[in-house]
């Protein structure tokens, strides 16, 4: 991407919906970041007796709004309800559906397995290993854009309506395909997140991959064993600012850059330089015209996989330099687990909420820092940082994706 198109005009926040383990809301999401505790646990959601592994922060589906009607319920997957929450809550911060409806609106979503926890329970009921009847309205969601699209439809969104799927990226790099058609002055407004839920495929894959850790995962901890699984989802209204300011709206935070690569290096690791995420994370500052320096805190995507951190350390090598180990970083996985194509939405959303309030969350788990990937991981208690102006959100992903997004604190023009 190139600078931003309009330096005295930027992309704000405007509007914030989160469905997590913590349940439904940007409140229950919070208060269980700063807790320190994680929503990490055995779940009941389908059997995983037969796995390694029996942990992951499912979500209580009792939180959510109920579906309309038994025709809605039929036709909404998990990953639909989810996505609709979020927006529901988003929007209704941003002063509400009026606003959508009167300007040129566009949805973008990022998804991993969209519906595929309904696909697994109808196929089940037709060989009989199922608790019910086959009924094909099980299927009509099923595909991965179908979060997005029930989002569309719930406010009857005319304008572009995409769906990104790069696997853990998805999500950063749906709020960057907003960022840059507000840009393009494509559209005035947009809802940009993500959504996804536990499914069997994920959870059984996972597994076969030893990557996951029979305990909560302990991102950047020295005897980190792998990732816990999650799911959820967010959703950010983005806007120009001129446009929140003549509605009379206080905006949340800003939305300055974002930037993506590819390491091509392998099907599942990432390089182990760290190269690719570096570039991303370098591309997302261009873009936000602020240098490296000016970054106050990090947003890492911190896995807990060896692998994984290992080489995000590299990357803050070589986006910080000499500073690295001094720039306080955290990661939400080890709160809430990884939420695949929803996870670079939900943390952003948490990025612009540690701007907001002043402080960076903590990681929740137990050991020392892994003295090989020596980053100032946030630990115990929020920290404080009330001066923060700029931080970053990093995202990799299989197949070597990288997305980074750079967000600023909101000031008074």
């Amino acid at each position: 991407m190139s600078m931003a198109a309009f330096p005295d005009d930027p992309v704000v926040v405007t509007g914030l919906g989160a469905v997590s383990g913590y349940g439904a809301g940007v409140a229950a999401l919070w208060a269980g970041l700063r807790s320190g505790q994680a929503c990490i646990a055995d779940f009941k959601r389908f059997d995983h007796a037969r796995d390694r592994t029996h942990l992951a922060a499912e979500v209580p589906v009792h939180t959510l709004p109920a579906p309309a009607g038994p025709k809605e319920a039929r036709r909404l997957t998990l990953a639909d309800r989810f996505a609709l929450a979020a927006a529901d809550e988003a929007v209704a911060a941003a002063g509400g559906g009026r606003a959508l409806r009167e300007a040129r609106a566009g949805v973008f979503f990022g998804s991993s397995t969209g519906g595929f926890y309904e696909s697994e329970r109808f196929f089940a009921d037709i060989i009989g290993a199922g608790r019910g009847r086959a009924h094909i309205d099980a299927l009509t969601a099923q595909q991965y854009n179908g979060p997005g699209d029930a989002v569309a439809r719930r406010f009857d969104v005319r304008g572009p309506v995409a769906t990104l799927s790069s696997a853990c990226t998805s999500g950063a790099l749906a709020i960057a395909a907003a960022l840059e058609a507000l840009d393009d002055g494509e559209i005035d407004v947009a809802l940009a997140g993500g959504a996804d839920s536990l499914c069997r495929i994920t959870y059984a894959g996972f597994n076969s991959m030893r990557a996951v850790d029979p305990a909560p995962c302990r991102p950047f901890r020295e005897d980190r064993a792998g990732l816990s699984l999650g799911e959820g989802a967010a959703v950010l209204v983005l806007e120009r600012r001129s446009r929140a300011l003549a509605r009379s709206f206080r905006p949340i935070a800003t939305l300055l850059g974002a930037g993506s690569t590819c390491d091509a290096h392998h099907m599942t690791a990432p390089i182990p330089d760290g190269s690719g995420a570096c570039r991303a994370a370098l591309e997302a500052i261009r873009h936000a015209g602020i240098e490296p320096r000016e970054v106050a805190f990090v947003n890492l995507h911190g896995t807990g996989t060896p692998l994984n951190d290992a080489a995000e350390w590299m990357a803050l090598c070589g986006l910080l330099g000499a500073r690295a180990a001094e720039v306080p970083v955290t990661s939400t996985k080890g709160a809430l687990g990884h939420l695949l194509g929803s996870a670079g939405a939900i943390e952003a959303l948490a990025t612009v909420l540690c701007l907001a309030h002043g402080e960076v969350h903590a990681t929740p788990g137990v050991g020392p820092v892994d003295p090989a990937t020596p980053a100032r991981l946030v630990l115990g208690s929020p920290l404080a940082v009330p001066r923060a102006r700029f931080a970053l959100s990093l995202n990799l992903a299989f197949g070597g994706s990288n997305a980074a997004l750079v967000f600023g604190r909101w000031e008074e023009p």
